[in-house]
């Protein structure tokens, strides 16, 4: 079984102005990169993933991101406890101390793993679901003459405002425990990251998800059961500063706002030269199918394709819709 691996970045300057010490960036590679070095897949981590997340549910044997094909490359997001986030970084910078760090900041970072460690000048495909496909779009603007193809599985190259108050509500339902104490805290903020999980739990899938009570293909046999199982169980397990961490990079996801564009954004969508396919669920919530229609005519020769389900944003974990996921893949791969 592929175990993480860690890359020492060093003292390492951020886009907005603080260096991170002896920083790491997490990582998993599955497969063998060929001799030609051309067979490479980067597929970067969504909120809360660790690398072993996006390998069991967007890659194995018979589908498009297949490692007895490709050599595929999952770099960890700063904040996901793998990468240095508040929870791993000792002082200055542990806790609420820890800088902010955006989307540039991981894939500048992710770009010198493939090119210092891994020995990669071109990949063949970037892929990835929500704040992977966030990190997606970040690699196919600021390295187009690495990057053949771009996949991004519902997200987007900026945050809309429609999602900024999504994530204020997450971030405020953990600040507002009495156990957070300024991110100091002496016990974990639990009551914060349930309400936080109670948020999270109505916008990950659809209205139709719910009315037609698809949560009992969970085990829940109602919304409540389903929250307590499912988003409960999942997010108490997750230390509450590195939440809050990952939410403010996704908070601040712009394309735009990086000195080669000079916060113009459809400067950054027409730097894009890689062949793309932007896959987005006509569900989502957070990353609605508007703003990828939008991005797709920004970015020469750019096409949507649309998933139709509801499961909203969480579509990359139903069968049914991991073949359309898949299929836009293989066409971006050229198979």
């Amino acid at each position: 079984m592929a175990v993480n691996q860690i890359f020492e970045l060093g003292d390492f300057q951020l886009q907005k102005g603080s260096v991170l010490p002896d920083a790491k960036l997490g990582y998993l590679t599955l497969g063998e990169l060929n001799e030609a070095r051309d067979n490479v897949i980067v597929s970067p981590t969504w909120f809360t993933a660790q690398p072993a997340d996006v390998a069991f549910w967007l890659t194995g044997p018979g589908r498009a991101l297949d490692p007895s094909k490709y050599f595929i490359v999952i770099p960890n997001h700063f904040g996901a406890a793998v990468s240095s986030s508040p929870s791993n970084t000792p002082p200055p910078f542990e806790r609420t101390r820890f800088p902010r760090t955006t989307g540039y900041d991981n894939v500048v970072a992710q770009q010198r793993l493939l090119t210092e460690v891994l020995g990669v000048e071109r990949i063949k495909l970037v892929a990835g679901w929500s704040m992977g496909a966030c990190q997606a779009y970040a690699w196919a603007a600021l390295f187009p003459d690495m990057v053949e193809a771009l996949g991004p599985i519902n997200g987007s190259a900026r945050t809309a405002n429609f999602n900024k108050v999504f994530l204020r509500g997450n971030m405020r339902a953990i600040e507002n425990d009495v156990a957070w104490a300024e991110g100091f805290y002496d016990r974990p903020p639990i009551a914060g990251i349930k309400a936080m999980a109670a948020i999270y739990a109505g916008w990950a899938f659809s209205e139709p998800f719910y009315r037609k009570e698809l949560f009992r293909f969970f085990g829940a046999s109602s919304t409540d059961e389903f929250i307590e199982i499912f988003w409960d169980a999942f997010y108490i397990k997750n230390d509450a500063n590195d939440l809050l961490s990952q939410f403010t990079t996704w908070f601040h996801n712009d394309l735009g706002d990086h000195p080669n564009f000079g916060g113009d954004f459809d400067a950054a969508l027409g730097a894009i030269t890689a062949r793309t396919i932007i896959i987005q669920a006509e569900t989502d919530r957070y990353f609605p199918p508007v703003d990828s229609d939008y991005e797709a005519s920004k970015i020469p020769n750019a096409r949507v394709q649309r998933i139709d389900t509801d499961w909203g944003h969480m579509a990359p974990f139903n069968p049914d819709d991991q073949v359309v996921i898949d299929a836009a893949l293989r066409e971006l791969l050229g198979e």
